[in-house]
């Protein structure tokens, strides 16, 4: 809720507000609606996950191109550059190998190439590095605080993901488990 009112006061134009709005608003339907619909509920913790992201894009954008060749921003686009490349993989791998019924997330075949074959969440992974991009963007203390929430966020919901996944797919899951690791390879 700091964190929150923090932001509140920060935010004081009326069109960042409008946004501000209209994006938690998106973000609450696509995170929440399928979830509930499919009855997997990682898309409700997703949800802060995609929020502090968004938050730090609206906190940041002001100095999105401010010294291009600093340290920080040269660290901030490779993580931003990482962030699009692993979703695109990731993404790619679940439609066209995982079966899927009307939502990529739900496949009917567990996928365990490409990415897949060393890290079991590259899609939440790439959240976490879009959410640090923006955050080193300019990296003050709250923007850190919502980095971290997002680092909480992604982490919970891998976590809920995997029990449903644990559900749906039993034993071969978890031996997949032992197999990969969740966002780091060989690491985490």
């Amino acid at each position: 809720m700091i964190l929150l009112i923090s932001f509140l006061k920060i935010v004081v134009s009326p069109a960042i507000a409008f946004v501000f709005f209209c994006g938690t608003i998106f973000i609450v339907l696509f995170s929440w609606f399928l979830s509930i619909k499919y009855k997997r509920y990682h898309g409700i913790a997703r949800f802060f996950a995609f929020e502090s992201v968004f938050i730090l894009i609206i906190l940041n954008y002001k100095v999105w191109f401010k010294t291009p060749f600093s340290v920080l921003q040269t660290l901030s686009w490779l993580f931003l550059l990482s962030s699009i490349y692993i979703a695109v993989a990731g993404y790619q791998l679940l439609k066209r190998q995982g079966r899927p019924d009307s939502n990529f997330e739900n496949t009917s075949v567990l996928v365990k190439t490409g990415l897949y074959a060393y890290i079991r969440h590259p899609l939440y992974l790439s959240i976490f590095l879009l959410g640090t991009g923006v955050m080193l963007k300019h990296p003050g203390i709250i923007q850190i605080s919502f980095g971290l929430v997002n680092l909480i966020s992604i982490y919970l919901t891998a976590r809920i993901e995997e029990k449903e996944m644990i559900t749906r797919f039993g034993d071969e899951y978890r031996s997949y488990m032992k197999d990969t690791r969740m966002f780091i390879p060989f690491v985490l």
